[in-house]
This record gives C-alpha cells, sequence and structure tokens, in this order.
C-alpha cells in the first residue's frame, strides 16, 4: 500500500529561457511564471537565473548632475524586474544581452522617467514612461519616488517581453505553439522489483496526449526524460525493533535538448518494507500517470507555448 503520496514540482527560470530564445527562431503569463497551478502536494521552486540577461546599466556619465537619481533608479528597477523573474542585472550590456536604455525627460511639473528596450542586435523593440518626479525629489535622489517608478514600470516590462516572444513563437512554425513536443523517454533506473519495467511502460502510454510526442530515440528531441528511484528505510516507531516502512522516491527529470534541466517532477511515497520488491501493478499505472501530467507542466512552463498575449490591467 502507497501511503502520504507528495508530488514535488520544480520548475526551472522560463524568462531567462525566453531571453535566450529570443535571439533564435522560435522558443510565461509573465506576470506570475511561476504560479501554482494546482493541488496542494504541490511545490514550485526557482533555480538560479543564467545568463542571458536583461542588462541594466547606470544611464549617465559619472559626472552628470543626475547621476546619483539615475544610479539609484538603475537599482531598484534592477530589483523589481528580479521580482517579476526577469534576470536583469546592473551592469552595462554585453554581447547576446536585451537591455533597458534608462533615462528622464523634463516635463512642465517635473522629470519623466523613462525607458527603451534594445534587443541583441541594438534595435528598440519597446519605449514607456514611469509616472512624473518633481525635480526637487528627482535632483535629491528620493528613494521612494524612485522605488515607485521602478515598481510601476518593471511588470509593464514584463508584459512587453512577453508580447514579442508571442509573436515570434507564433510566427515560428518550429515553435511549440504550433507543433508537439517530441520528447524523449530515457527510461527508468534504481527500481526494487520489475519497477524500472513497469514505470516505464506505464509512463510512456500516458504521456502522449496531442502535445507532446514520445520516443525510444534522442534524435531530433526537444525533450528528454529519466526516471531515477531511490529507496530507504523508515526509522522504526517506537514500540517497534526494526523498521516496518520505507520511503520511495521517484524523481522524473525533464531536459531540454542541449541538456539543461528544465524541471522535475519528485514523487515520495511511504510503503510497506519490501511491498514492492515484486510486481508494481496499479502503482506503476498510477505513478506514471501522475508524473506524465507533471512532466507536460514543466514543459508548457519552460517552452511558453501557451503564452497569450498579456493585457495591461
Amino acid at each position: 500500500m502507497v501511503k502520504g503520496l507528495a508530488l514535488i514540482l520544480r520548475f526551472c527560470s522560463v524568462l531567462w529561457a525566453l531571453l535566450v530564445l529570443l535571439t533564435l527562431p522560435g522558443c510565461l503569463d509573465v506576470a506570475h511564471p511561476f504560479a501554482h497551478r494546482g493541488g496542494n502536494s504541490q511545490r514550485l521552486t526557482q533555480k538560479n537565473l543564467p545568463p542571458p540577461r536583461l542588462a541594466v546599466p547606470v544611464p549617465v556619465a559619472a559626472k552628470a548632475p543626475w547621476r546619483s537619481a539615475t544610479a539609484l533608479w538603475a537599482k531598484d528597477v534592477v530589483v523589481a524586474l528580479v521580482a517579476q523573474s526577469l534576470p536583469a542585472v546592473a551592469q552595462p550590456p554585453r554581447q547576446g544581452d536585451w537591455w533597458l536604455r534608462l533615462g528622464a525627460k523634463r516635463v512642465k511639473n517635473g522629470v519623466k522617467p523613462r525607458y527603451l528596450l534594445y534587443d541583441p542586435e541594438g534595435k528598440v523593440r519597446a519605449k514607456g514612461y514611469g509616472s512624473v518626479i518633481d525635480r526637487a525629489g528627482w535632483l535629491a535622489a528620493d528613494p521612494v519616488a524612485l522605488n515607485t517608478v521602478a515598481l510601476e514600470i518593471a511588470p509593464d516590462i514584463a508584459r512587453l517581453l512577453t508580447g514579442i516572444q508571442v509573436k515570434i513563437m507564433q510566427a515560428d512554425p518550429h515553435s511549440l505553439m504550433n507543433r508537439p513536443a517530441k520528447v524523449y523517454f530515457a527510461g527508468v533506473e534504481g527500481a526494487p522489483g520489475d519497477g524500472n519495467i513497469s514505470l516505464a511502460r506505464a509512463f510512456y502510454a500516458s504521456l502522449p496526449d496531442g502535445r507532446n510526442n514520445v520516443q525510444t530515440k534522442p534524435e531530433d528531441a526537444d525533450y528528454t526524460v529519466k526516471c531515477r528511484v531511490q529507496l530507504k528505510d523508515l526509522p522504526p516507531g517506537p514500540s517497534q525493533k526494526k523498521a516496518s516502512e520505507q520511503q520511495i522516491t521517484i524523481i522524473w527529470r525533464v531536459t531540454d535538448s542541449k541538456g539543461k534541466e528544465a524541471g522535475a517532477a519528485t514523487q515520495l511515497h511511504a510503503i510497506a518494507i519490501h511491498s514492492l520488491d515484486g510486481a508494481w501493478g496499479d502503482i506503476a499505472a498510477t505513478a506514471a500517470h501522475e508524473a506524465a501530467g507533471a512532466v507536460r507542466t514543466i514543459i508548457t512552463n519552460y517552452s511558453g507555448r501557451d503564452l497569450k498575449m498579456s493585457q495591461k490591467k
């Protein structure tokens, strides 16, 4: 008997993948790309964000009168963008980076912060403005005012990047918006009894759904799924002399075509000791069915294939 079923999903960041793929032909809602998809047993965590980056340089020269204000504003913008799950860094752009040019425009009643969004080729892809700050507050680098503007524009920038990504994917026949994902299943290892075979067969049958095709060869696969099973004895109870239960951990790891981890689904079960040393039966079918749903969600979140054009609220 299986007790205490728990499914834990780990999703790798989608936004940095978005920035990688915006520089290529084809391949979340961005404001909440790691939103809980339902189920009390799911827990999402985010990995450290790797390059490429969304660079945010300080926009004026070191001796410019607005240097302190723009430097603080740039720092606040980076923090606000990271809160939107964008891999922003406060530094000049490097080769391959998307980047923001921050600035300010004098207006009748003060200073109006503005930004331009550049792609890696140096083309302006979007622009926008923040709310007006009074000139005295801007020159004094008022931290509250500058942080308020940063928090105001960060969701807009995230929506702009989503819109760009959606257009690219919709126009690309090879993106996963326009075809099923090709998933190479590399099998199961480490399971007791007939688990390696029965889990593999059940997963192979459960995964295909019209949007995900499973294959037994790695050639041309968009994603690879590998399963590993681990088993350990649980400590005996106070009145027990030896363990009566084991914990079985089933990890379904998903990697993309370049070998980078897209996410993982981990199933934790408490079982009667040695109860899976023989045939798994319905347990394999249940575990594989649950894992197939988790793998589909990982692929969807990582690829962005369900992205929609975000509307400004």
